[in-house]
């Protein structure tokens, strides 16, 4: 078997959270009960015949620039192929950098380049074909790469993996953290960091918590002194054991080194090859007294755990506010209330009074996200404005969410063009995002916008503590307006250098390009607000400079330059987020030519493994998740679809779920449709009556082809003769411009059903990814169809059970954005997407009095409608949520354009 052969057998390659190599499938290891065996046993211990021989982790750190590579090396002692997986979790903030597979003497390398020309290989055949890429964003922080290959009989295969990152400080130290998952025991593991820090390492630390404090004293090796730390841990095969008499491993959790540097210098400049990296994190300044008003969601999506946890989080916060501090509280559901409408002093009484406020608040109505940001920073504004006191205090605004603007202005971007104008850089805002059914994209702009940052709070037990654990990184304001300047004609290039506030425990970073021979002319001057005022001078030590460049040599130069390039990158992809356009277009030309120049596996670019190419010359693609992209999303095609079935963590029961409206339009149950006006704050609802088999056209977009078509299916105990109930059985989603089909059913979920493509059950957890067309399937729940440039869709499973009235399962379908698809698109639904208008007066009681009707004008045409209540079961397929909307009689007659036989096609392509 020659190299390419025996890889021929590689079936995905992901991004995702922890470091693991595991072989597959995984199966009882062997155990002898002979004790002098023991050990050789141990060493021995294989997954079905496939041995990791090393798993070794080397991170050097040079001046906060983290440089890791996993090596591991797998050997299959079987007489037959095996396929295994190298699998590596890597923090969310890092870029990969280079990857490389040797097997059978043959050395397979990774070739970054820019993903419209990484994909362009795969446009006719995505999820189809024999190699694939997968990425998968896992747990809070971290993602994960994996790679699926099949090693030949008695042979073996090498893995290395690097990736980079700049460590960020929080809290007074920096983190390094490592996943450590090998699920069986290895001859030889190891995990060593190297730390090289020109100011002086401060203190240091190591642990695992797969490991007790006594183990981890024993087991763990560290040690600095002046400018270097060392941490080494290389446990036996014994010392893995879970038991003295066990096969398997007790590596399984994070390890994690902490540590932090001298802050005797108020300078920390570096300087190396023309380019300079500044850290500023001065210490024994006197904390400045803060404003600070939080607004939080009180909607009733808010109910249960995330209501409990915040205000525990609140009540714990309001107790670490000092004396000299203002504040006050801002809750908006459908209405907007502030506790006492201007700012305060956290005096004893006050905080009191603003405790038994948040114990007593309750839930109420929609998301009125405007008018709560609005009403914070009129406060906020108003206390600045007034006495002079308030305007030399740390302003701070905190707003926390669960969902999406449902009432007042809901139009994201007159919303951020609100909070732009009202806010005028003024404070940061910091969004805190609760769940995954906020609009992630929307908060993060927004905070970007105005000085701040985003963070999601995951929902989890520990909820209460993750919001005490973000306040806690910016409660203590040391320094406001920092701003650190550059020579103009010394500095060719720069990252971000003015900072709105600085916090206790924190580091401004800056980096950037000195121009040639101006290295005698460059410093640094820092100016800042702060108790008492701040301002100072730092000037490169040259003969610093060289006894570094012959201490560390070559790896100093050339950290410090991508130290520059990692930060600037982040810098131009956050930036992009905020621009349209043309703007929008010579950023991300910017940010890709760096991403290339420096080999970064970036959101705009993708990693090739050179060589490793299928029979039709297909090779597998690695990309980077977004921070709001689903668990689980395979990308690139594949034949053999062997998918490692990744589950929701039972910890985060919502992470797999993508974030949905709080009222959207679809089509449910018998099929009652629902359509969302957002700019009535208002829904309309009408059936369809029609026979089993019909097959109803939903969405057509005659610009791009997409379509979504429905076939009805009837209850399985219909009475002959009578009309009964129908429902969606089958649905079909194709947008011929890629080629891509996808049949829906309650049983299955095909892709490509006429090329004979691969074939899903609503027990997978998975995502795929065909060209522009994005699927996730979220396990026996629902579906989600993103198309880049159209639509993002919604197919939910219902299941019957015991006492249903309803005796066959079916599908609910739902729009969850819409605003990019063509003005022409068409369909029972699709003619809703865009804006159109009526009026709806005379309200009288009806024929039923428990009910109102009234008369609606819409199209020019008069009809009589009907107060009444629908469900939406979008969120929650077993029960719904009850949704108030005037019905429209007679299958929609009068609001739908023509009438509904219209919209019967033969077919559900």
């Amino acid at each position: 078997m020659d190299g390419t052969m025996g890889l021929q057998g590689l079936l995905c390659l992901c991004l995702a959270s922890h470091l693991a190599l595991q072989a597959m499938p995984t199966q009882g290891s062997p155990t002898d009960s002979t004790k002098g065996n023991k050990k050789q046993q141990a060493m021995d211990t294989a997954v079905n015949g496939v041995v990791i021989r090393s798993l070794k982790v080397n991170c050097k750190v040079t001046s906060r620039f983290a440089h890791y590579v996993v090596t591991s090396q797998v050997v299959n002692n079987a007489n037959k192929a095996k396929e295994v997986a190298f699998d590596v979790e890597i923090p969310k903030t890092a870029f990969i950098s280079d990857f490389a597979i040797t097997a059978d003497e043959n050395t397979f390398v990774g070739d970054i380049k820019d993903k419209v020309t990484a994909w362009k290989q795969y446009r006719k055949a995505a999820i189809s074909g024999e190699n694939s890429g997968l990425v998968r964003a896992s747990g809070r922080t971290m993602e994960q790469f994996t790679i699926h290959v099949t090693i030949g009989p008695r042979s073996k295969a090498t893995f290395q993996l690097t990736y980079e990152e700049v460590l960020r400080r929080k809290l007074t130290q920096y983190d390094i953290v490592i996943k450590v998952k090998p699920k069986q025991l290895v001859q030889h593991f190891e995990i060593d960091v190297d730390i090289f820090e020109p100011q002086g390492i401060s203190k240091l630390d190591a642990q695992a918590s797969f490991l007790s404090k006594e183990a981890a004293a024993q087991l763990i090796k560290k040690s600095f002194s002046g400018k270097k730390g060392h941490v080494l841990f290389r446990p036996t095969v014994g010392q893995q054991q879970s038991c003295s008499t066990c096969s398997t491993t007790l590596l399984n959790g994070d390890f994690k080194v902490t540590y932090d540097v001298n802050r005797e210098k108020l300078c920390d400049l570096l300087v190396a090859n023309n380019y300079f990296a500044h850290f500023f994190a001065p210490q024994n300044l006197t904390k400045l007294n803060k404003n600070v008003v939080f607004v939080i969601d009180i909607s009733s999506s808010m109910e249960g755990q995330k209501v409990k946890q915040t205000k525990e989080a609140l009540l714990k916060i309001l107790s670490d506010l000092k004396p000299g501090d203002y504040f006050d509280l801002v809750l908006f559901g459908s209405a907007v209330q502030s506790w006492r409408g201007s700012l305060v002093q956290a005096s004893t009484a006050n905080l009191d009074a603003a405790r038994s406020y948040v114990r007593q608040f309750s839930l109420a109505g929609s998301t009125n996200l405007n008018g709560g940001l609005l009403r914070g920073i009129e406060i906020l504004n108003k206390a600045q404005g007034s006495l002079p006191e308030f305007s030399n205090r740390a302003s701070i605004l905190i707003m926390l969410t669960d969902g999406e603007p449902t009432e007042g202005v809901t139009d994201r971007s007159q919303i951020l063009k609100n909070v732009r104008d009202a806010i005028r850089g003024r404070f940061p805002l910091y969004n805190l995002g609760f769940g995954h059914d906020v609009d992630w994209n929307f908060l993060e702009v927004m905070a970007l916008e105005n000085n701040g940052r985003a963070q999601r709070i995951y929902e989890d037990h520990d909820a209460a503590q993750q919001l005490q654990g973000f306040y806690d990184q910016v409660a203590n304001p040391l320094l406001k307006d920092v701003e650190l300047q550059y020579p103009a004609d010394a500095v060719l290039a720069l990252t971000q250098h003015r900072h709105k506030q600085y916090y206790e425990g924190s580091e401004i970073t800056v980096a950037g390009r000195i121009a040639d021979n101006k290295l005698s002319s460059f410093k640094a001057d820092v100016q800042a607000s702060g108790d008492q005022g701040f301002k100072t001078t730092c000037l490169v030590d040259e003969e610093e400079m060289k006894k570094l460049l012959q201490e560390r040599g070559h790896m100093l130069e050339n950290y410090v330059e991508r130290l520059w390039a990692y930060l600037t990158i982040q810098e131009l992809l956050a930036k992009r987020m905020k621009l349209e356009g043309a703007e929008k277009a010579s950023v991300s030309a910017k940010a890709l030519q760096m991403s290339l120049d420096y080999q970064f596996v970036t959101p705009l670019t993708s990693m090739t493994i050179r060589g490793m190419a299928d029979k039709d010359g297909l090779e597998p693609v690695i990309d980077k998740p977004l921070e709001d992209s689903q668990p689980l999303e395979m990308l690139g095609p594949r034949r053999k679809f062997v998918l490692s079935a990744s589950q929701p963590s039972p910890t985060h029961p919502s992470s797999s779920i993508q974030k949905l409206p709080d009222r959207v339009t679809g089509v449910d149950t018998d099929p009652h449709f629902i359509i969302r006006v957002p700019q009535k704050e208002d829904t309309l609802c009408f059936n369809i009556n029609e026979e089993p088999g019909v097959v109803l056209s939903l969405v057509q977009d005659p610009d791009t082809g997409f379509s979504v078509n429905g076939q009805l299916i009837g209850n399985e105990a219909r009475s002959p003769g009578k009309h009964e109930g129908t429902y969606f059985g089958r649905l079909g989603i194709a947008n011929p411009a890629t080629g891509f089909q996808l049949e829906v059913t309650p049983q299955n979920i095909t892709l490509n059903p006429g090329s004979g493509g691969p074939v899903f059950s609503w027990r997978d957890q998975a995502s795929l990814r065909q060209d522009e067309v994005v699927v996730t399937i979220n396990r026996k729940r629902n579906l989600v169809v993103s198309v880049e440039d159209g639509g993002t869709f919604e197919v939910v499973l219902h299941r019957v059970w015991k006492g249903s009235a309803i005796h066959q399962d079916f599908l609910g379908f739902y729009v969850l954005d819409s605003h990019r698809m063509s003005a022409r698109t068409h369909g029972l639904l699709g003619q809703f997407f865009h804006p159109f208008d009526y009026k709806v007066s005379d309200l009288h009681p009806g024929s039923d009095p428990t009910k109102t009707d009234a008369t609606m004008v819409v199209k020019n045409r008069q009809l009589t409608v009907t107060r009444g209540l629908q469900k939406d079961y979008s969120k929650d397929p077993r029960h719904g949520a009850k949704v108030t909307c005037w019905f429209i009689h007679n299958n929609g007659d009068g609001l739908i354009d023509g009438v509904h036989t219209d919209y019967i096609v033969p077919d559900i392509f």
